[in-house]
């Protein structure tokens, strides 16, 4: 019997080339290259053919790359459809799940005559997600559907189908920028997920319906919303340290701040954080960032004093980086969509180089053979 680990926790269940994690030195890289260097260099397009090839593109590479990308953003009309059909209170990440599956139609799989898809090929799936979102949230508003711009970047893109008009340069960086932060992060669960139905030899839409379901959930996806909800309940920079004070007392968790992996801080939130103080500047209102730089300081003192080294997530500030854009909250799991779609793609394409369908044991711990009784007898 192999050993039990709940929740799978430490656990190796693959090789991979994608994505390594540091958690000591609080260091991320993608394909070798750190997230630093990528934010500081790179497009969303660049990383995500990165991700998608194994190397950075070269001029040539990345303008056929890029094109191809782009013309895949628009929506079929039955798509916007069932966008514009879905039942308003339902949650978009809901619709994002469904519309993933419902565009699995409009694409030839060639996924059974070898063990690559044409997925690198179509790219719709990473393309047309950002449309969704900002689609979903025109019609919530009232507005018509607008179509994709080809001459804006992948973020610039997105903030100007939910505008209606293109965005100030650096807000369009920031998006951008954004969605490299957050397209790769190894072995979590919507990742995990997404291998786990690529094993199967299904396609890669149902495998990332399927790791969009696994974000929706609360325990992953969502902890930048949770964050904003805490900023918003504290209010100003002046409560922010006795509510610190209070919630830790009553030992209630502090949105964003720890990670499973990192023991240092998350050096995504090291550039989130920058972004935010830019913002922040640029629209003369430093509300957000005041109250999660006073609640930090007062995390840190009180995590000091137990000797515990726990430190702010990407998602501590990128809630309120989409906030200061003007982003509704509610997109911010989406948003997540978005980005991870890339590294989600990255993965399915690396489970099936070498595939071996996932099929761990359980370790039973119910009843023995027990006597059926009958009816008449219960």
């Amino acid at each position: 019997m192999a050993e039990f680990a709940k929740g799978l926790e430490g656990v190796v269940a693959a090789e991979s080339k994608i994505c390594r994690i540091d958690g000591e030195a609080g260091q991320l890289y993608y394909m070798g290259y750190t997230i630093t260097d990528l934010v500081e260099h790179c497009t969303f397009e660049e990383v995500t053919y990165l991700l998608l090839y194994g190397e950075l593109p070269t001029r040539e590479q990345l303008s056929v790359f890029s094109a191809k990308m782009r013309n895949a953003r628009d929506l079929p009309e039955p798509v916007i459809h069932m966008i514009r059909d879905f039942p308003k209170d339902a949650h978009p990440m809901e619709l994002l799940q469904s519309v993933v599956s419902y565009l699995s139609s409009y694409v030839e799989h060639r996924i059974h005559h070898g063990p690559h898809c044409n997925c690198r090929d179509t790219l719709h799936q990473i393309a047309e997600i950002a449309t969704v979102v900002a689609t979903y949230q025109r019609f919530q508003e009232g507005k018509e559907y607008l179509p994709p711009r080809k001459d804006l970047s992948h973020g610039a893109n997105f903030l100007y189908m939910l505008r209606g008009e293109e965005p100030d340069p650096f807000e369009g960086e920031v998006m951008d920028k954004a969605l490299i932060l957050h397209a790769e992060h190894s072995f979590n669960a919507s990742t995990f997920t997404a291998r786990v139905v690529a094993s199967t030899m299904s396609t890669c839409y149902c495998s990332i319906s399927a790791a969009v379901g696994s974000l929706y959930g609360s325990l992953h996806g969502g902890a930048n919303e949770k964050v904003m909800e805490m900023v918003d309940s504290i209010g100003s920079k002046d409560a922010a340290r006795d509510w610190v004070h209070t919630a830790l007392d009553k030992k209630q968790k502090v949105m964003g701040m720890g990670h499973r992996v990192y023991r240092a801080k998350d050096p995504r939130s090291f550039v989130m954080e920058e972004y935010l103080k830019d913002l922040s500047e640029k629209k003369s209102d430093w509300k957000y960032y005041e109250i999660l730089k006073e609640v930090e300081t007062t995390f840190r003192e009180r995590m000091e004093e137990k000797g515990k080294p726990i430190y702010p997530n990407v998602d501590f500030f990128s809630g309120a980086v989409y906030r200061v854009l003007g982003i509704p909250t509610k997109l911010f799991t989406p948003i997540f969509a978005m980005a991870r779609v890339s590294g989600w793609l990255s993965h399915i394409l690396e489970q099936r180089v070498d595939n071996r369908i996932y099929r761990p044991k359980a370790q039973y711990v119910g009843h023995e053979q027990r006597r059926l009784v009958p009816m008449e007898e219960r």
